[in-house]
């Protein structure tokens, strides 16, 4: 067998094995399938071996490229199921706002919030958008993210919208992250508030055929929580979703107790995001479902205080999933920051923390067939951690502990700096 880069001598190989065909829950989530003087080899874009050094150069022929990785983790590349990509502008002084005692909503009625980036947004040309968006991809994959799910929502037009999933599309082309591309119907933009309900039908009965007709989205989520949507009317645009194809995804009870959790079990979306303020029976019925709760550590780390229960909703069967929440108010592209901000405040183990970030997020974007782990026939998305073993993540945060990034089998990250072709212009 012929290999053309093989990673050896890995002081913890992090296989994540056996749960490709369904995600982990409870204590399955503390399996990592660690092996340690663990060994990867890769043909073309694929995995073709996994296992102990000595086992897998047995069956290799003399392979011409090998990355000695002793003393390392070697680990599945991170899936980020929850950023919201595209947009213009920061808001820092709103986070100075939040420090000082205002809520999300109290900023949002004096023109703050998404009212702003929305604007901005609009103003911004296509390739101003494709560049500002690229450096946040160039962040995330420095820090070890190859794929994630990528939501439009801050334009809030129908031109709008395709307009930005026309440059996620074109960011796919362009950059080594396989982006997955996601209508959201997120911000209610000035010309729409107090006008809900209109909105929600023009959006379900207008955008989202248009966007399934052009093909541009794979997931239709909505925002179903106070000053965003309503149950009614998030349920209108997701059902018009389904009807078109595409799959689910919901914001829920991130706010309040939206009733939102209570809606994705009810149209079986594949996953529901942040669950801060989710009752417990709901979260019984998702966990029932197999539904993923993806958690956002970022947003009760700089504002709200309240974070999902995640000690408890892992105890009671809930697969659960981590994502960045990326936006123009949570500006923060490391899953690795995330996955201590989880142990740290939401009592994850770090083998959980770890679980969350590759398998299970994968599973939370249907595509936990060819990501998420290290087996055969999966696609070499790999990260090479200069760590001594997985714990470390929570115990040494705040900085970058990703030394090299495989994407596709093409090394694209190496000492902490992007190698891929950037010599096209955009």
């Amino acid at each position: 067998m012929k290999a053309d880069l093989v990673l050896v001598h890995a002081n913890e190989l992090l296989t994540m094995r056996g749960f490709s065909n369904k995600p982990k829950i409870g204590n399955e989530m503390r399996d990592l399938g660690i092996i340690n003087d663990g060994a990867v080899a890769i043909k073309g874009d694929k995995i073709i071996a996994v296992g102990t050094t000595k086992e897998v150069l047995e069956d290799l022929e003399k392979p011409v490229n090998v990355i000695d990785v002793s003393g390392k983790v070697v680990s599945p590349g991170f899936v980020d199921p929850h950023v919201h990509l595209v947009f213009m502008g920061s808001r820092e002084d709103e986070l100075e706002m939040m420090i000082e005692g205002y809520t999300y909503l109290d900023i949002k009625k004096k023109g703050g919030g998404s009212f702003r980036t929305i604007k901005l947004t609009r103003e911004a040309d296509f390739w101003e958008l494709v560049r500002k968006t690229k450096r946040i991809l160039d962040n995330m994959l420095i820090h070890g993210t190859t794929t994630i799910e990528a939501k439009t929502g801050y334009e809030m037009t129908l031109e709008g919208e395709i307009r930005q999933l026309e440059v996620i599309n074109m960011l796919n082309k362009l950059h080594p992250i396989e982006l997955i591309p996601t209508f959201l119907a997120f911000g209610i933009p000035p010309e729409w508030e107090g006008k809900e309900d209109e909105f929600s039908k023009e959006i379900a009965t207008k955008w989202i055929p248009e966007i399934a007709k052009r093909n541009l989205a794979e997931y239709v989520d909505v925002s179903c929580d106070a000053g965003f949507f309503n149950v009614e009317q998030s349920r209108r645009i997701l059902d018009s979703a389904k009807r078109m194809g595409m799959k689910l995804k919901i914001h829920a009870d991130w706010l309040t107790s939206s009733g939102g959790g209570k809606l994705a079990v009810e149209l079986n979306a594949i996953s529901a995001d942040h669950l801060i303020h989710t009752p417990l029976d709901v979260i019984d019925e998702l966990a029932a479902r197999g539904i993923i709760g993806v958690l956002l550590p970022t947003t009760p780390f700089c504002y709200l205080g309240k974070y999902a229960n995640a000690r408890e909703y892992i105890r009671r069967g809930l697969p659960v999933a981590l994502g960045t929440d990326v936006s123009a108010i949570d500006m923060c592209e490391s899953m690795q920051m995330m996955m201590s901000i989880a142990a740290f405040q939401m009592k994850m183990t770090s083998a959980e923390v770890f679980s969350a970030a590759t398998i299970n997020a994968a599973h939370s974007i249907n595509r936990a067939h060819e990501i998420g782990s290290l087996e055969v026939g999966k696609k070499a998305d790999i990260i090479i951690f200069d760590m001594p073993n997985h714990k470390f993540i929570p115990f040494h945060y705040g900085v970058n502990l990703v030394e090299k990034v495989i994407k596709n089998g093409r090394l694209v990250v190496d000492n902490g700096k992007i190698i891929y072709d950037e010599t096209i212009e955009v």
